[in-house]
């Protein structure tokens, strides 16, 4: 049984992770009632950047997950001990998939989360018929997608409380299954 009511702001700072390789690795389908802990996560991340929390409230609507998102979008989840520690949305966008939402637990960066939900999204996205995949990345993120094949083709630029910032648009192509 997944524990779906694992409180993340509790722990993000203060868990132990062990390697992902270690674990029982799970990516499962999310489910509405999981809106609360996928925000959870979403919070947790974008401050593990350091960001102000007044921005962080700013962007509190942009990475709140409704349920009606979950039922409406690919959304998955990375459950590990029975607790889930990152997720991804998917969503289309013209011909192509955007990635609305990957988030991973701060507790567990860094240990083949990531790498493993973005895989599994690429899967998932091939699945679905679709050649590419966009990503409108947190800087701070950039570099992880461009390590995982993504390539950069633009920026959004976006200003929060009277700072400017540049998000890097990045493009995945998926290969075409035979």
């Amino acid at each position: 049984m997944i524990q779906r009511s694992w409180s993340v702001t509790a722990t993000a700072s203060t868990a132990h992770v062990a390697p992902f390789h270690c674990w029982q690795e799970m990516i499962v389908r999310a489910k509405p009632d999981d809106a609360a802990v996928l925000t959870e996560i979403a919070l947790a991340a974008k401050r593990h950047w350091g960001y102000p929390e007044k921005w962080i409230e700013g962007w509190r609507d942009l990475l709140t997950v409704r349920p009606e998102f979950i039922a409406n979008n690919e959304t998955y989840a990375a459950v590990l001990d029975d607790r889930i520690v990152g997720f991804y949305a998917l969503g289309f966008k013209n011909d192509r998939m955007d990635l609305l939402h990957m988030w991973v637990l701060p507790a567990a960066m860094g240990r083949g989360v990531g790498r493993s939900l973005f895989t599994h999204c690429l899967q998932r996205a091939r699945e679905l018929g679709c050649r590419e995949l966009e990503i409108e990345a947190d800087p701070n993120a950039e570099g992880f997608y461009q390590q995982m094949g993504a390539r950069r083709v633009g920026a959004s630029v976006k200003e929060l409380a009277g700072v400017r910032r540049e998000l890097p648009i990045l493009i995945y192509e998926i290969e075409a299954v035979d």
